[in-house]
């Protein structure tokens, strides 16, 4: 019999095998400071785009005094045990409600994360006779949620309605043959990856000719998309449409945990079987008063997603005049679309870091195919037009660079020890 954990000691993967390396630097980085667009990073000061702090609250006057006082008052201890069992507070139940309200959904449900919150709404909806049809590009913890369940899963091309219509005819037919069960069907309404919205209109048209449920992953819709900020739903007219609504805090809130909203029979339901909510403690009270007041603000503060996506349209501007492919976004995330290996783009992004003061996040492969580089920019209402235009100019002069061949490199430039700078990219040498 072998050891587990010999396994896991010989093959650290794709990424991890370069953690002696990347330990600190390109992985597991440290942003220091006040959050906001300007952070430091090993002691220098760098525009961040890493943050889904889209409106800007994050370091927000109002939230800081909010926060502060809510914790002298209760804690973070308050209230003890899980919410079924002794966790529960009114004030738990007005964030409910009024989130509820928000999103035009009769009940609401508070999760203490997004991530396990949605995994455990999976699990809860869906037994093993039923069936899940999802998008192909639908985030990790939609993915791991539905590890969990037993039944089939058929996946369609991302917003490929002409594919997803064939995926529903084949879950229909393998109901149809089981004689029982049903169909969940899952998209996002905003992609992280790409920032394309999910096309929720013309699935919950769908709905005419075959028979499911709809649930949306809302993350980076809620608060930036309608005209009130309640989220992709409301940007494409079809918030009826969507069974069940979720969303997290974690973004345009600045804050932690999520929700899901629906009918109230349904959310009673998840209410008492979900698994991760019914196990954990409740979400400390700081955090429910500091996200009370997060949601007044997003309701009552239009001019925060007005800034946003003032940045949001002249970042892309910028980068498109520029030449760079941004793809087909359609909401603030912002992909730079970019040709190379791992190699060249760890050496891209300390050039960036050290020498041009830019800290951005990159994805690379095993994320995306091999080949491929994409900087992944997220604009929010706390960046300046300073910010915006000393960004554009790194990256027109870094691509130049990557288009010569001057970031290629045999392996991942070592910057674990110390704090210096790769020298040979720097553009005063």
């Amino acid at each position: 019999m072998a050891d587990i954990f010999e396994r896991l000691v010989t093959n650290y993967g794709p990424i991890g095998q370069y953690r002696d390396r990347a330990y600190g630097y390109y992985a597991f980085p440290r942003l220091e400071g006040e959050l906001g667009s300007r952070m430091k990073f090993r002691g220098k000061d760098v525009v961040v785009w890493s943050l889904n702090n889209y409106l800007g609250l994050a370091n927000h006057p109002e939230i800081r005094k909010v926060d502060a006082e809510a914790s002298a008052q209760y804690g973070l201890a308050y209230p003890m045990g899980a919410r079924m069992m002794s966790g529960n507070t009114t004030l738990h139940e007005q964030l409910e409600v009024e989130l509820a309200a928000f999103e035009k959904k009769e009940d609401a449900i508070l999760l203490n994360y997004g991530y396990q919150g949605i995994m455990s709404t999976i699990d809860a909806v869906c037994g093993r006779h039923d069936v899940i049809v999802y998008d192909a590009e639908c985030h990790a913890c939609i993915m791991d949620g539905m590890r969990m369940q037993l039944g089939h899963k058929f996946v369609f091309k991302h917003n490929d309605m002409s594919d997803f219509e064939k995926q529903m005819e084949r879950a229909t037919a393998l109901i149809e043959k089981q004689g029982q069960g049903g169909i969940l069907v899952i998209s996002e309404g905003v992609f992280g990856m790409a920032g394309d919205q999910g096309k929720l209109k013309e699935i919950i048209d769908f709905k005419k000719k075959f028979e499911f449920r709809f649930l949306v992953d809302d993350a980076h819709g809620f608060g930036t998309l309608g005209k009130t900020g309640a989220g992709a739903g409301e940007e494409q007219d079809c918030q009826d449409g969507i069974d069940l609504y979720f969303s997290t805090f974690a973004k345009s809130m600045a804050s932690i945990g999520g929700f899901l909203a629906g009918d109230k029979i349904i959310i009673d339901y998840i209410r008492y079987n979900i698994r991760s909510q019914i196990f954990a403690k409740s979400l400390p009270m700081p955090v429910v008063v500091g996200n009370l007041k997060r949601l007044h603000m997003l309701q009552t503060m239009p001019e925060l997603k007005d800034k946003l996506w003032s940045n949001a349209l002249r970042l892309q501007k910028g980068l498109k005049e520029r030449g760079f492919d941004i793809g087909e976004t359609n909401t603030p995330v912002t992909p730079v679309y970019m040709k190379g290996g791992v190699e060249e783009a760890t050496a891209m992004v300390m050039d960036l870091r050290e020498n041009y003061n830019i800290f951005a996040s990159i994805v690379v492969y095993p994320v995306i195919p091999k080949g491929h580089i994409i900087y992944r920019l997220i604009p929010s209402a706390a960046h300046t037009d300073e910010d915006i235009d000393i960004t554009l100019e790194a990256f027109s002069a870094t691509k130049v660079k990557l288009d010569a061949g001057e970031y290629k490199v045999d392996d991942i430039p070592d910057m674990k020890q110390g704090a210096g700078r790769f020298e040979y990219l720097n553009p005063t040498d």
